[in-house]
C-alpha cells in the first residue's frame, strides 16, 4: 500500500512540473521551487525503491522462512520499515538539496530559468548508493533464494500432487492446504521477480550516468538524462498497475487508495490487505 501511495505521489507533485520543463525546455516556478522539486523527486523515487526492497525482504520470509514470517514481520517491525522507507529518503533529500550541499564545490553557472539537477562527486555515489545500489543487493540476493526455495517446494508440490493422486497419506486436506499455500508464495514471488526486472531496467540507466556524470565534468547531453530520468518515472507510473494486475490484494490496497470502494464492494478500510496470507489468486 505504502509502495502504491509513493509512486502515486510521484505522478502527481513530481512529474506535472517535470513535463512542463522538458516540454518547454526551460523552468517557470522559481529557483526555491527547483530545489523543493528536485528535493521531493528524490525522496519519493528512493521511498519507492526502498518499498520494492522491503516487499523483497517480506516475500524472503514468507517463501524461504514461513515458520518465523509472523514473527520477523509482525506490525512492530513492518511499522519500523515504513517508517524507515520514508525516513532515509527524507534525510537524503531535502536536508543536502535545500541547504545546498549536493552541489558544493560544483562551479557551473546555472541561469535562474533553467532547473537541472547536478550533484558534486561525494552526494552522487553516496545518494546512488543509499537510493538504488544498495536496495537493489538486497532485492537480488533475497529472490536469488526465493528462487532456489521456489525450486525446493517445485518438487515438493510435484511429490504432494503424485501422493494424492494415488491416495497416498491421512492428512490429504492438510497437504492440499500445505500444496496451496506454497504455490500461492510461489505465484507472488515471481510476480515480484517481474516487478524487480521491470526497475531493474528502468532505473538502472538513470543511477548510472548519475554517478558517471560528476566524473566526466557533466558532459552528459541533456537530452540523455530526460530520457533516462523518464524511464525511472515509467516505472513508478507502472508499479501500480503491475501489481495490481498480477496481485489481488495489491489491487484491492489500489483501488481503496483512490477511494474506488465501489468496485470492490465489502472490502473496508480496515481489511487486512496482506498479501502473504490472503492471496487466493
Amino acid at each position: 500500500m505504502h509502495h502504491t501511495v509513493a509512486d502515486c505521489l510521484v505522478g502527481l507533485l513530481v512529474m506535472p512540473f517535470s513535463m512542463i520543463r522538458t516540454v518547454e525546455g526551460c523552468w517557470y516556478f522559481g529557483s526555491l521551487f527547483c530545489k523543493f522539486h528536485s528535493s521531493l523527486d528524490v525522496m519519493l523515487c528512493t521511498a519507492s525503491i526502498f518499498h520494492l526492497s522491503c516487499i523483497a525482504f517480506d516475500r524472503y520470509y514468507a517463501v524461504c522462512n514461513p515458520l518465523v514470517y509472523s514473527l520477523k514481520m509482525s506490525n512492530s517491525h513492518v511499522a519500523l520499515l515504513i517508517a524507515i522507507c520514508w525516513t532515509v529518503p527524507m534525510l537524503i533529500s531535502f536536508g543536502p538539496i535545500m541547504l545546498d550541499l549536493h552541489i558544493a564545490y560544483v562551479d557551473i553557472f546555472i541561469p535562474s530559468d533553467v532547473c537541472v539537477f547536478l550533484v558534486n562527486r561525494i552526494y552522487a555515489v553516496m545518494a546512488s548508493l543509499v537510493a538504488f545500489y544498495l536496495p537493489m543487493a538486497i532485492m537480488l540476493v533475497a529472490y536469488w533464494k526465493i528462487f532456489k526455495a521456489a525450486k525446493r517446494q517445485a518438487k515438493q508440490i510435484s511429490a504432494m500432487e503424485s501422493q494424492m493422486a494415488a491416495g497416498v497419506g491421512k492428512d490429504s486436506s492438510k497437504k492440499k492446504r500445505h500444496r496451496n499455500t506454497m504455490k500461492r508464495e510461489g505465484k507472488a514471488a515471481k510476480t515480484l521477480g517481474i516487478i524487480m526486472g521491470v526497475f531493474l531496467l528502468f532505473w538502472m540507466p538513470f543511477f548510472t550516468v548519475n554517478i558517471v556524470d560528476p566524473f566526466i565534468d557533466y558532459s552528459t547531453e541533456v537530452v540523455v538524462w530526460d530520457v533516462f530520468l523518464w524511464l525511472g518515472y515509467i516505472n513508478s507510473s507502472l508499479n501500480p498497475f503491475l501489481y495490481g494486475f498480477f496481485n489481488r490484494c495489491f489491487r484491492r490496497a489500489f483501488l481503496l487508495f483512490i477511494s474506488c470502494r465501489v468496485c470492490l464492494p465489502g472490502i473496508s478500510p480496515g481489511m487486512e490487505l496482506s498479501h502473504s496470507k490472503k492471496e487466493t489468486n
